[in-house]
């Protein structure tokens, strides 16, 4: 039940789930701009559950005495190519010239997703959403895609950008190797859509207001000269690299998840690791990449260890 797709080690390709639901329609119009912008083929993906008990054993009635478990794959190829050709259309109509292969997995979504992500270069996925044979997209699925892909993954959040849309790309940094990797990521997203780029640093995870309340330790001199250093230290290189993205900082005393939710209501995409250094410095742990899952205004692109 699947059609052909791209070739194994293949990277050249974005990934997108598809379930039907209007996250995951956003999800597409994404994932169909961002594949056609960098000449990358756009990958539709269905995986039907069949794990629900009611998929194997429906309610007997009057119009269907009796039950074949075939009829199961039948109904559940004809509701997922019926979704994949949607999903295409609303894909083309994104973007006309966009290469798409589509695929049917019968497998659990973030199983199959982790593994398909070893052969993308970016999966992409809907806020939440469900189907009637089987439920892709909902909560569970993007954080378990997160905690485990190969390559960076989008959670499309938000409503349709502007046109054109000249909002900053915003990346949160805490000095630790997996931020480094994030700044990277940020930085080359940034020169792709040619809009600056705000780094983001929180020096601690607490609350808003929680470290300013202890004024018996915390010296703000100290403090601006030592994270101002951080975050040069985070940077270094990269402006080289990338001589056309123009860089904003942004240094606070706390609240990373805050911060970053806030500036999401301001930028076009948000990019984060999926965790940090922890303590204090912890400004890239799972729960603020968790946060900016289930909050954000904008898509939020979480980068783990090794995936590129």
């Amino acid at each position: 039940m699947t059609t052909p797709s791209a070739e194994p080690h293949d990277r050249r390709r974005v990934t997108v789930g598809v379930d039907g639901s209007p996250p995951s329609e956003r999800a597409v119009r994404w994932a169909a701009a961002t594949a056609a912008g960098r000449g990358l083929t756009l990958h539709l993906v269905h995986a039907v559950d069949f794990a629900p008990a009611s998929l194997l054993t429906p309610t007997p009635s009057a119009e269907l005495p009796f039950f074949r478990p075939s009829q199961v794959f039948e109904w559940a190829e004809e509701d997922a190519t019926a979704l994949l050709s949607d999903a295409e259309e609303i894909a083309r109509a994104t973007e006309p010239d966009v290469r798409v292969t589509t695929e049917i997995a019968l497998t659990g979504s973030a199983k199959w997703l982790v593994e398909l992500s070893r052969r993308s270069a970016m999966v992409v996925l809907g806020a939440t959403g469900s189907t009637r044979l089987g439920e892709l997209l909902l909560g569970s699925t993007p954080v378990a895609v997160v905690g485990h892909a190969a390559c960076p993954v989008v959670v499309a959040r938000g409503a349709a950008p502007p046109v054109p849309d000249n909002r900053p790309v915003v990346v949160g940094l805490d000095g630790s190797a997996l931020s480094e990797v994030a700044v990277e990521a940020a930085f080359e997203e940034a020169s792709w859509r040619r809009v600056d780029l705000v780094a983001v640093h929180a020096w601690s995870d607490m609350r808003p207001g929680e470290v300013a309340a202890s004024p018996h330790w915390f010296d703000p001199v100290a403090f601006e000269e030592s994270e101002h250093a951080l975050v040069s230290e985070c940077l270094a290189g990269f402006g080289d690299r990338f001589p056309d993205v123009t860089v904003h900082r942004k240094i606070y005393v706390d609240g990373p998840r805050v911060h970053l939710t806030a500036w999401s209501e301001k930028a076009q995409l948000v990019v984060v690791g999926s965790r940090g250094r922890g303590g204090f410095a912890g400004l890239l742990m799972g729960s603020t990449s968790n946060t900016l899952l289930r909050e954000a205004a904008c898509p939020v692109m979480v980068v783990r260890p090794g995936a590129s």
